[in-house]
């Protein structure tokens, strides 16, 4: 009698305050090379994808794995599971306007791109198409709401910015219209 095909077993991570980290290095190191989730715990920039080290994830990865069926989260001595609606209520006292900022998270992960905070640059997302180490991020996304005001000077700072460290700066906006997510995509040219 043929045997059945196993499901892949989920990868256990722990919640400690506002992140999640994967203590077993070798379920952390298949987690970044299959998407380049998380950063390994004190190496900036891994030019491998294995490493013998923990792996950090934020909260926004952490949603996206749990409903996506990849990780298992636990809190505390007993390991006590943490379900999705308990991680997305973390999520929403950690990021303002979670709801739409993981609307275009998922969108954006769903597309077959890599999504990385964005802090650095200013924005909400740093994107790419083939991953940190590989390639720069490509895109740097900013989300707002449709009702959202937005000044001429907050985008030609921005864009400046984008220029400046060399990537396209776009507007993601969630729930408009008949797509998932809406994206405006601004092009610098020299007049």
């Amino acid at each position: 009698m043929p045997k059945k095909p196993q499901k892949p077993q989920k990868i256990g991570v722990e919640l400690l305050e506002n992140f999640l980290v994967v203590w077993d290095s070798t379920s952390g190191s298949q987690l970044y090379k299959n998407g380049y989730y998380g950063k390994p715990l004190g190496i900036a920039k891994p030019k491998i994808p294995e490493f013998d080290v923990p792996l950090i994830l934020d909260l926004m990865e952490g949603v996206y794995l749990t409903e996506k069926g990849t990780i298992t989260v636990f809190e505390g001595t007993k390991k006590t599971k943490v379900g999705l609606v308990k991680l997305k209520q973390k999520a929403k006292q950690l990021y303002s306007e979670f709801d739409e900022k993981y609307t275009v998270y998922q969108d954006l992960r769903d597309s077959g791109l890599i999504v990385t905070p964005g802090i650095k640059f200013g924005c909400d997302f740093a994107v790419y198409k083939y991953g940190p180490g590989v390639e720069h991020a490509p895109y740097m996304v900013s989300v707002k709401t449709a009702s959202a005001d937005i000044s001429a000077t907050e985008i030609v700072k921005a864009g400046r910015l984008a220029t400046t460290v060399r990537k396209r700066f776009i507007i993601a906006v969630p729930g408009l219209g008949e797509d998932k997510v809406k994206y405006l995509i601004f092009k610098w040219f020299k007049a």
